[in-house]
């Protein structure tokens, strides 16, 4: 039986406060022809570039889905993915004039409640699904997720959190009226722990009790009583809806999920897109040729073709000339030679030019990625450049400097994040210094 496409008849606004931002922001859902999909615009930049909801686009993972269109970004997208693709809609324009949607009650449910105000109605066209016809799964530690071929759309999530707390089941067949009453009330939770390191980086200066549940040991945190006594479990099943929504078609599978997260929810919906693209499942090549992200063990010196093949980067944001030296996993040193012609120097500053120290960083954080990904288990994997501490510039650096930046490993944490202290020496003087957070994620999401 076919289904038919559905939009909203007329569009709807709403605003709020931003979880991790904390700013004000208004968010306006928009009717969409038959086949356009989901696709972010954010008319408070200039042109109001268009980001679409795609796996590829996805350029950061850290506690929520982030896509990337050149420097337009959105966060946080996937309670608004969520409350669009369980309410049954497939086409909308989501307007936004900040980078990220407001955070409201921490559910999908005022999203939800605004698209039953926008009227959904059907449009000529058939829905367009994708039909797993064999099993995908993929694993992070003790966290996995399977896709099983499966006739409509059924989640089996069981959630708990590093101590064995607070574990939670559920399996539930997904249709509009199920979504909006088992799944979009559901509110997004936090660990009392996790709270400061959050904020160190630069997270969730918009969150409060208001708009989310915090889990302190035995004890729940919250202005309101739980919506279900398995609240936890159904916000995580809420959450994987609005990430699979990133494939780009319906899906129709049973997802298994143990502990899932966001970054294992776009591993998986990689996986699935490839096979729907490909038409059949393909394996990463089995080999000791150099390959996109991954140093070599045997590798102390890297040309520039190397450095480009190990970074994502491109013209005019590549910072690393070539690397002089590596020594084991701990240490490495590259050479950035800085000449006139580089672009900057006609803005910065016109007659007195001088590199700006925001890029002198970006050629530490450059070094310290190419450090991480020359561990063995950084196969496959991008180093994302996060936060920075302790950053001191000392010295102008000027047409006709050589950059000498080394870059140390300080801390790798479950090979997720990593802490690097970098410096930049011009001669024998020291120019600039910081330390310096990445997250290390897979490389074939940040495409």
């Amino acid at each position: 039986m076919s289904i038919k496409q559905r939009s909203v008849r007329r569009e709807r606004t709403i605003k709020g406060k931003s979880l991790h931002t904390g700013e004000e922001v208004t968010l306006t859902i928009k009717p969409a022809s038959p086949n356009t999909g989901f696709v972010f615009r954010r008319i408070d930049l200039y042109g109001k570039p268009e980001i679409i909801p795609v796996v590829g686009n996805i350029s950061d993972l850290v506690r929520s889905t982030t896509i990337s269109n050149g420097n337009a970004k959105v966060h946080t997208i996937e309670h608004v993915l969520s409350a669009l693709s369980g309410s049954g809609i497939d086409n909308a324009i989501i307007e936004l004039d900040a980078s990220e949607p407001p955070i409201m009650d921490g559910s999908a449910r005022p999203f939800a409640n605004l698209l039953i105000e926008g009227e959904p109605c059907e449009q000529e066209e058939e829905r367009n699904f994708f039909s797993l016809s064999e099993p995908v799964s993929v694993t992070e530690g003790n966290r996995s997720m399977i896709a099983l071929p499966y006739d409509g759309l059924r989640i089996t999530c069981t959630s708990t959190d590093e101590r064995g707390s607070h574990v939670q089941h559920l399996s539930i067949e997904l249709d509009p009226e199920t979504y909006l009453a088992q799944l979009a009330p559901a509110r997004t939770f936090t660990l009392y722990e996790d709270i400061e390191e959050l904020l160190k980086l630069g997270k969730i200066r918009g969150g409060s009790l208001d708009s989310a549940i915090v889990i302190k040991g035995d004890k729940i945190l919250s202005k309101e009583p739980l919506r279900f006594e398995d609240e936890f479990v159904r916000h995580k099943i809420l959450d994987i809806i609005g990430d699979i929504t990133l494939l780009g078609k319906s899906l129709k599978a049973h997802i298994i999920a143990v502990r899932p997260g966001h970054s294992l929810n776009s591993q998986l919906t990689n996986k699935l897109r490839e096979l729907m693209i490909n038409g059949e499942k393909t394996e990463p090549p089995k080999t000791k040729i150099p390959t996109k992200s991954i140093v070599l063990p045997e590798e102390t010196e890297l040309d520039i073709r190397r450095v480009l093949d190990v970074l994502p980067h491109r013209f005019p944001f590549v910072m690393i000339d070539r690397v002089v030296s590596i020594e084991g996993n701990e240490l490495l040193v590259g050479i950035k030679n800085v000449t006139i012609n580089e672009p900057f120097f006609g803005g910065h500053f016109p007659g007195h030019p001088v590199m700006p120290g925001v890029l002198q960083l970006e050629a530490m954080a450059q070094a310290a990625g190419i450090l991480l990904l020359r561990r063995g288990s950084a196969e496959g994997k991008v180093a994302f450049f996060m936060s920075a501490d302790k950053v001191k510039f000392r010295k102008p650096v000027v047409p006709g400097d050589q950059l000498r930046i080394t870059a140390k490993l300080e801390k790798v944490r479950g090979n997720k994040l990593a802490t690097a202290s970098v410096e930049c020496q011009v001669g024998e003087q020291v120019v600039s210094s910081a330390n310096l957070m990445f997250s290390i994620i897979d490389g074939r999401r940040a495409g």
